[in-house]
């Protein structure tokens, strides 16, 4: 698979999982405003909702570090590579 194609894909699914974040966030904030009053189904989903929301995160982490790369090519070193030696004052 070429370097083009990986970042497409990764970029695709990288779309993919910030709609998913970010509705799970929408429902996680509305159950959570619930939970403030007192509901106790509602303060549930929001504890099972963070849980959701590690896995998606992760997920998004992977994905956007493959996007980046992807995206970005190579890295170009400055400079010659060589470090020059400091020189002391006595």
């Amino acid at each position: 698979m070429e370097r083009k194609e990986r970042w497409r894909m990764a970029s695709m699914s990288l779309r993919d999982t910030v709609n998913q974040l970010s509705a799970l966030l929408e429902s996680i904030s509305y159950d959570l405003t619930k939970a403030s009053r007192g509901y106790k189904a509602a303060a549930q989903r929001v504890r099972t909702g963070t849980v959701k929301l590690e896995k998606i995160a992760k997920k998004y982490r992977k994905e956007s570090m493959l996007a980046e790369k992807g995206g970005q090519g190579k890295k170009k070193k400055s400079g010659s590579g060589k470090k020059k030696a400091s020189r002391r004052k006595k």
